[in-house]
Formats: structure tokens, sequence, C-alpha cells
């Protein structure tokens, strides 16, 4: 339904290659180059700079890519009401989440959406919170799930669901055998911390921040990209990390890792959906509301 023209300047507004929007629409690269000629003589300006190798839009490309992303969400919402009417639901839709709700969240939620929804096809893109809110921005996902709240002006946060961040070691760890220390011992033990971007990361620094601990009086070992990498690494040091409950349930159940309370600092957060700043509708709204409905199941 939407203008095969627009798609193609859009794809190459995004990918900024004639080769690679050529690739992704499995069409040759005369026939993009013929689209966005058809368009630039009907309107009568140049959409991109032409810099050597180097596709840059102009500041008609800019205009007129506004105006497609407008047109592109109308025409979602208007597939979205209109298969409501004969329950169909059908399209491809890009969703982005940080890297825990990808591995701990998100996988049998969306087993169970296809389930239901079998002519939906949804691309998932994975990165720590801050990549996350940047691809909404940047219109390669139409739908975020992430770690903690930036508030940026430009994002509408709606609360998922509630997770806590627990400060836990491996069983052999000599600090194992506690159940609790005070926050200002934080500053003595060797820590593993998320990457910068990362949600948790964000989140434990805020909370540390109101016991006037920064992260910089933190010995800090190593910073990794993952909580997977962590809790491995946990297994084989004497590290403590600051982790997501819900990444370590099976960990916690088997006895590999412990969980040591931090007195009166407890830290509680909400995983976020992220949405462009405009009316909610078409799959996005689709996929929220079903999640919201089934993550306690």
């Amino acid at each position: 339904m939407f203008d095969f023209r627009l798609k193609v300047f859009s794809t190459v507004a995004r990918r900024l290659s004639f080769t690679k929007a050529a690739e992704e629409l499995l069409i040759s690269q005369p026939a993009v180059t013929k689209h966005i000629k058809e368009l630039e003589n009907q309107f009568g300006l140049a959409l991109f700079d032409r810099r050597g190798n180097k596709v840059l839009l102009s500041p008609a490309g800019e205009i007129l890519l506004s105006h497609t992303t407008e047109i592109q969400k109308i025409y979602q919402r208007i597939e979205f009401d209109l298969n409501q009417l004969n329950s169909a639901f059908k399209g491809t839709l890009h969703v982005g989440s940080s890297t825990s709700i990808t591995q701990y969240i998100l996988p049998p939620l969306l087993a169970r959406f296809h389930n239901i929804h079998q002519e939906v096809k949804v691309e998932l893109l994975s990165g720590n919170s801050e990549q996350i809110e940047q691809a909404l921005l940047n219109k390669k996902i139409e739908l975020g799930v992430i770690e903690g709240q930036s508030k940026r002006r430009e994002i509408i946060y709606t609360p998922f669901l509630k997770d806590e961040i627990v400060l836990v070691c491996g069983s052999k760890n000599s600090m194992a055998k506690k159940d609790e220390i005070k926050p200002e011992e934080l500053k003595k033990i060797p820590l593993l911390l998320r990457e910068p971007g990362s949600g948790t990361l964000e989140v434990t620094a805020d909370a540390l921040k109101q016991k006037g601990i920064r992260l910089s009086d933190l010995q800090v070992e190593m910073q990794l990209g993952s909580t997977e990498a962590i809790k491995s690494y946990l297994q084989h040091s004497d590290c403590m990390a600051f982790v997501s409950l819900h990444a370590i349930l099976k960990e916690l159940e088997s006895g590999v890792l412990k969980i040591i309370e931090i007195k009166k600092l407890p830290i509680h957060r909400n995983f976020y959906f992220i949405t462009p700043q405009g009316p909610e509708g078409g799959l996005p709204a689709l996929l929220i509301q079903f999640l919201l409905r089934n993550h306690n199941l």
C-alpha cells in the first residue's frame, strides 16, 4: 500500500547507500537510481548529495524523510485498524530490546505471540538501553524494551514490568558466607560492572549515589558487556556484581550464585516500552498489549 518509490527513498536514506538499499529491497541498483531520479524530477530538487562514494541527505531529502516517516506510520495504523475488523494482523515489526531483556524475558513471550499472530514477523535487535533508544530515534525499530528510563523528550516511556538489581557472588567466594553487608563495604570489594550505556549500570549508579557512593569510589575489576559474561566470571573469581534478578533465577536455584543483601539499599526499577512521540497504533500497539497481558503467565 505504501508508495514503493518512497520506500526506496527511505531505505536509501536509512542505509546511505544505493547498493545496500538495492540488496535490502531485492532490486537492482539501477532500479533504485531510477526511482530516486523520478522523485527528484517530480519535486525538482536533489534528494541526496553524492560526494564520491558517499551519499548524504540533502536539505530537501531531510524534509522528505521526515514526511515519509509520518506517512509510513499512518499506513501502519490504517493496516492495523482495518485488520482488526477481520482479526488479521500482518507485516514486519522491528523491535529492539536491551541485552538482559532479550536473553531472559522476551523469547518465551515472542514464541507465544507468534503462535497467535503467525502473519506478524518480529525482527529483534539487541543492545544496551542507550543503543536501543538511539535505534528508535534513528527509526531502525518501531518499538523498544529497555532497562531504566533516560527520559528523552522524543521518546514515550511506558512501564512494562518490575525488576530488582541484586548484588551476587559465586558460591565459592568467601563473601558467600555472609547474608548482608553495609553499603560502605562495597568500596573494599572487587566488583564487576556492566558497560557504559547499560541500563543496569545507570540504575545501580543512581542507587549508590543516594548513599553517597560514586562509581569512582568502587574497586572495579572489569566492565563486561553482558550479564552472561558476568555470571561466568563470578564463578571463577572473588568478585561480586550487580545483576538483574530475572537473569539469575536458574543460578540461584542450582546454588551456583548467591545474593548478598545490602543493608537499607534495595535497588528496584521498571522495564519500559519505548515508542516515538505521537499516536500509538499498528503492530507496536498489538505487541505491547500482548506483552502486558501475558508476561506473568
